[in-house]
């Protein structure tokens, strides 16, 4: 797959996920060489993900950056995955997820489909 085929991978997900309402894509480019796509997307159960990621062709498809912002309806962070290079010491540097604004934890490579995966499951288990 080439980072146009990615990019439009990503947005046929959100158009048939069964926990999107809505998406809007707010900035996407795609070529051979590179690709990126920045959404905000409005979920079943109100909670809102802002998210983009940016792929490069290096011998093949690489997610080289990445943000997952997951809040609730008054836009409280519930989680945030991300590889920001600002926490050298944890382990899996520079993948990481937010836990809260102050509670940080080691992660590892995710990408849109994952995250919308492990969303998906939270909000079936919080239905009950």
């Amino acid at each position: 797959m080439n980072p146009i085929e990615y990019v439009e991978s990503v947005k046929e997900r959100l158009s048939t996920d069964s926990i999107v309402i809505r998406f809007d894509v707010i900035r996407e480019f795609a070529s051979l060489e590179e690709g990126f796509i920045r959404v905000r997307a409005n979920l079943t159960n109100g909670d809102i993900l802002d998210f983009s990621e940016f792929v490069q062709w290096l011998d093949d498809l690489e997610l080289t950056s990445y943000r997952y912002h997951w809040m609730d309806k008054d836009k409280h962070l519930i989680r945030r995955w991300d590889n920001a290079k600002h926490f050298p010491d944890l382990q899996n540097f520079p993948h990481h997820i937010h836990i809260s604004e102050t509670d940080v934890t080691s992660g590892k490579l995710v990408n849109i489909f994952d995250v919308l995966d492990e969303i998906a499951s939270a909000i079936h288990k919080l239905k009950r």
